[in-house]
């Protein structure tokens, strides 16, 4: 079998990856010759690059990629065509429907599985993975995944490993900028909203588009919505069934009250597929953060919280909670500059210092003038490595508690993981 992947952006290269491991070959094309192949599981041994002044050619065991150019004739010969998730709902996506081309209506296994797709701004990776051990503790065999940017394979990968494994639930994280592309490849059975934040408006633009696409996804599906949230009277006018959730009661081993309307959320959908209470209390008394997700370590005096808080709202929500003496925050990607309201968060809750570090990208200058215009008087140091993290941190264990959180979850489970072999070490 091959397969053509239009796009080489996170999903695009996610998709390369899972079709070489599962064994098609593979055509890859994007238009941007300058794309980044970081992240792409080439196979190096038998490459050979060909190259001109506008476009490239790497030919490799199984594998074509051409940057620059398409080459239509190979498309043509693929049996199925993997597109990136943003190209959904343009001309090209559109007769690729007509034709029934896409991966998802060609290898189509994973529509037989009972599916629940868990969406939203921030929590959806926790939510996702609570559900996971609760639902496999309750003798379930579960596959889980989707939003590549969420540390998942890819949504491709879950088609592909559907279609070679034998599992009774299919558990989708959803992308709130992939909604519309998702609701096409996966028939969701149940889909559960963590919260509606203030992220991606690059591509969203108003929340009230934000809301239109979710009304859009939830349409004739049963909906777990939070009991307080906004919107929630569209969102029951769209569904065939909504069922709220709440704060959980009992006890958790993670930071947040935000960590309780996620564990309220993996409750509600347990309960409604049947798993027994006392399996669902004990598989969330026994459940840790996720790896890159907020979690505290003790570093001689201080409480050190680390985690992704990549935008305004996961942010506030910590802030509100914790006295913190200086806030490390990962910088964005050039382009999103949305996200650079964290630096909005931070200065209006006026920390002592404020520590930047390149988190995407190293946007450190836009960031440093983005706090001085919000007229914040603390300290501002920006760092460029690990080890200088490190030692701020060394220098600041003293003090009561400190965040290290914003942009970036490679660069952020990196830290994490130094800063929990430091605190095993004290």
């Amino acid at each position: 079998m091959k397969a053509a992947v239009i796009g080489l952006g996170v999903e695009g290269k996610k998709a390369v990856n899972s079709l070489l491991e599962h064994g098609w070959e593979v055509y890859a094309t994007d238009l941007n010759i300058n794309i980044d192949l970081d992240g792409l599981d080439l196979p190096m041994l038998s490459m050979n690059m060909i190259e001109d002044k506008q476009t490239v050619s790497i030919v490799g065991e199984n594998i074509t990629v051409d940057l620059g150019f398409t080459n239509s004739y190979a498309i043509e010969e693929c049996d199925a065509i993997a597109i990136s998730p943003s190209m959904f709902g343009g001309a090209f996506a559109n007769r690729l429907l007509e034709n029934g081309d896409l991966l998802s209506d060609v290898v189509s296994k994973h529509k037989d599985l009972f599916t629940i797709g868990i969406t939203g701004t921030n929590g959806k990776t926790t939510t996702v993975h609570m559900l996971k051990s609760i639902l496999e503790n309750a003798g379930r065999r579960v596959l889980v995944g989707g939003n590549g940017g969420g540390g998942f394979s890819g949504y491709y990968d879950l088609i592909l490993e559907a279609n070679d494994g034998d599992y009774d639930v299919l558990l989708v994280e959803v992308c709130d900028m992939t909604l519309d592309f998702a609701n096409y490849c996966f028939d969701f059975d149940m889909v559960g909203l963590t919260n509606i934040g203030n992220d991606h408006m690059d591509v969203h633009k108003t929340v009230a588009n934000y809301k239109n696409s979710l009304v859009r996804f939830f349409a004739d599906k049963t909906i777990f919505t939070a009991f307080n949230q906004d919107f929630n009277s569209d969102f029951r006018e769209a569904a065939s069934q909504t069922i709220p959730y709440f704060e959980y009661q009992d006890d958790l081993k993670l930071v947040g009250k935000f960590n309780l309307l996620n564990a309220g959320l993996a409750t509600a959908i347990s309960t409604e597929l049947k798993v027994p209470k006392d399996v669902i209390r004990q598989t969330l008394s026994e459940f840790h953060a996720v790896e890159g997700r907020l979690d505290v370590y003790k570093i001689n005096d201080a409480d050190v919280y680390v985690g992704k808080t990549d935008n305004s709202d996961a942010l506030a929500s910590v802030l509100a909670e914790k006295d913190f003496y200086a806030l490390f925050i990962g910088t964005p990607r050039h382009h999103e500059q949305h996200r650079l309201d964290i630096l909005d968060v931070a200065a209006k809750y006026n920390p002592e210092v404020i520590v930047l570090f390149p988190g995407l990208d190293d946007t450190l200058d836009i960031a440093i003038y983005r706090l001085n215009s919000l007229g914040y008087m603390g300290n501002i140091i920006t760092v460029n490595t690990l080890d200088q993290i490190i030692e701020l941190v060394a220098e600041y264990s003293h003090e009561d508690a400190i965040l290290i959180g914003g942009n970036g979850q490679d660069t952020i489970i990196k830290i994490q993981e130094r800063i929990k072999l430091i605190s095993e070490k004290l």
